[in-house]
């Protein structure tokens, strides 16, 4: 492609490209299997590390995929809708958050640095001003609007989002990554994932709304209130992602959407958190159907729209420790069980080069 081609390409040109995702490679997918089968074990008696080495062989299209350079990239963005009670902690926390990313002290960092990844945390759509410099400014705007008033944000907002989240992806796997995971931070974002879930399923509110930092029973009923009147105020087409993300969606949903097409592109494993991620994973898979192959499915939290959202995905999670911090946590645990599915491949013996009669 050219350099005037690319330059006359529409957002909604580009999306499309990251919508068009090849399949897994099945020729590798067998060869793995075939050598799963002929290590020492009984056949199949690794479980969910022996189905989750096959998948990693079809993504990376080789027999025999090896760890390598592990990335959580951790999306922060504000949302309106925090000013109708539905959190508890105040907006300013997002950006305390981050700051506290960039120093390395939060939870994401432990656990990142526990299992040998990097935390890459970009500002999507931070408000206030980040006391720290040690993060990728990616910024769009200054968080969404209000939800029980309008739109989140405009088309060419959620363009910016999908396709922010798709560079930065790339910009990882140009640099050497392997694998990533999707992380975020931003207060309200659960309101706003659940109403995203509420319109795609078309679930009731009360059903999948859940407590996200631990709200109280007063501030959980003005949850389900600000989501119910997102949802009659927008009425977001149920068969839209970009319409659902404009209208109910945050901008760092948007941009780990646009995180897994990318990674999916490139034919990268990408391990999905909690809720907020796995809602921004049905948006994706809504872009490109093909995506969902590259998804590795991290844990279940306590959550109730997370069952919801990867029964919607057909993902099933590797793990269910009742988590629900968010921020990658879950999903850079599951890339240590990723690592080891692939040394299963690569470091156990079959039966013919350990001399065991099978």
């Amino acid at each position: 492609m050219t350099q005037r081609q690319v330059a006359v390409l529409t957002d909604r040109d580009l999306i499309r490209e990251l919508s068009h995702i090849e399949p897994l490679d099945a020729h590798a997918m067998q060869a793995a299997r075939a050598r799963l089968d002929s290590l020492t074990k009984p056949q199949g008696s690794l479980g969910k590390l022996e189905l989750l080495a096959e998948k990693l062989a079809g993504i990376t299209r080789t027999p025999t995929p090896r760890p390598g350079r592990k990335v959580v990239l951790v999306m922060a963005a504000d949302h309106g809708v925090a000013l109708e009670g539905v959190s508890a902690y105040p907006q300013q926390v997002t950006a305390q958050m981050v700051a506290n990313f960039a120093r390395g002290g939060a939870a994401i960092n432990v656990l990142a640095r526990h299992v040998g990844a990097e935390v890459i945390v970009a500002d999507v759509g931070v408000c206030s001003e980040i006391p720290h410099d040690g993060y990728v400014n990616a910024k769009i705007c200054r968080g969404t609007q209000n939800i029980t008033k309008g739109a989140a944000m405009t088309i060419e907002q959620a363009h910016s989002c999908i396709l922010t989240g798709a560079t930065l992806a790339a910009y990882q796997i140009d640099q050497g990554a392997s694998m990533v995971a999707t992380g975020e931070m931003g207060i309200g974002n659960t309101t706003a994932s659940t109403a995203i879930l509420c319109a795609i399923t078309g679930r009731p509110v009360e059903e999948v709304t859940g407590r996200g930092t631990g709200i109280d029973d007063s501030a959980l009923a003005r949850k389900v209130a600000a989501i119910e009147q997102a949802l009659e105020v927008n009425s977001p087409s149920a068969s839209d992602p970009l319409d659902i993300l404009v209208k109910v969606g945050g901008l760092e949903i948007g941009a780990i959407a646009g995180c897994i097409l990318g990674c999916a592109k490139r034919r990268v494993p990408v391990v999905v958190d909690g809720f907020i991620s796995t809602v921004a994973a049905c948006l994706a898979s809504m872009i490109a159907p093909s995506s969902v192959q590259y998804m590795i499915g991290s844990h279940l939290s306590c959550e109730p729209g997370h069952r919801v959202s990867l029964e919607f995905l057909g993902v099933e999670p590797l793990m269910s420790l009742d988590m629900r911090l968010g921020e990658g946590t879950g999903a850079v645990l599951a890339m240590s069980i990723a690592d080891a599915a692939m040394k299963i491949l690569n470091e156990m013996a079959t039966f013919e080069e350990a001399g065991v009669s099978c």
